[in-house]
């Protein structure tokens, strides 16, 4: 028998699982539209003189059509400018990095935290201030001896294991620009000659982490890395452990550091 209301109740059925649908299929366009647009943009990243629209599109994986509609499209928003040069990142980007403030350190706490739990040594976070790399903060070690500043404490960057983790960073002329021939003697292990200490760097880029051998202070060691955080600042997360303890687990040390380094990179989206 036929029933008005059934066919009512079955039309309405089918009226919400077609609008369900189509809100469904519009909400996966829509991702797609803004993966594609993100592709663009990190395709630019770091291309000051601009990029061919044929460049951005091997650079993005994406259409050289589907590369001209979001160039277009991003244009209009000042997300990108087009000029003589190619398409490079626009105004609204700068704006954009400038107002979005990340809080590396509080980010670093809760890994720094677990690196200090796993190794039972003190964490130190520093940034990098010229001649010096400033704690910024610090996890305890819980050992009766042990090694312990205050935050705030500026550690010469020259002899210490996060200050030549952020030295390593950068190019032989600018540390030519910072130090003088010589540099201060803090023990009988620290390096005081600038033509001793740019090798040594080397060794460190190479290697991708550096070491103090109570070069700062006598009886203290240090194993340090420096990170690469996206932002304009400079950090280094670093391991002072007492000479006593610290060659004997300075492979342990080494690899709980490497970890918090990559875990830290990759929740604030570095890439490697």
């Amino acid at each position: 028998m036929y029933n008005a209301g059934q066919c009512r109740h079955g039309s309405y059925r089918h009226a919400q699982l077609g609008k369900e649908m189509s809100e469904e299929n519009e909400g996966n366009s829509g991702k797609q539209v803004i993966a594609r647009a993100a592709a663009v943009l990190r395709a630019l990243e770091n291309q000051t003189g601009g990029l061919s629209l044929a460049q951005i599109a091997k650079g993005a994986d994406l259409p050289r059509t589907t590369v001209h509609r979001i160039v277009a499209a991003l244009e209009a928003q000042q997300l990108v400018s087009s000029g003589a040069g190619g398409v490079k990142l626009g105004p609204a980007i700068a704006r954009l990095a400038a107002s979005a403030h990340t809080d590396v350190v509080a980010v670093l706490r809760p890994y720094a935290e677990a690196l200090g739990r796993r190794t039972r040594e003190t964490v130190d976070v520093c940034v990098y201030r010229g001649l010096h790399a400033v704690s910024v903060d610090q996890y305890c070690s819980d050992h009766e001896l042990r090694v312990v500043s205050a935050v705030g404490t500026a550690y010469p960057i020259h002899c210490t294991a996060h200050g030549k983790a952020l030295l390593a960073q950068m190019p032989e002329d600018a540390l030519a620009r910072l130090f003088g021939e010589r540099l201060e003697a803090r023990t009988d292990q620290t390096i005081t000659a600038l033509a001793q200490l740019l090798p040594h760097l080397e060794q460190v880029r190479a290697q991708g982490y550096a070491i103090d051998i109570e070069e700062h202070a006598p009886g203290v060691c240090g194993i340090g890395v420096a990170l690469n955080t996206g932002t304009s600042e400079r950090y280094a997360l670093s391991l002072g452990v007492p000479a006593l303890r610290f060659h004997a687990q300075r492979e342990l040390l080494l690899s709980a550091l490497l970890q918090c380094k990559a875990e830290v990179e990759a929740v604030l989206g570095v890439k490697p």
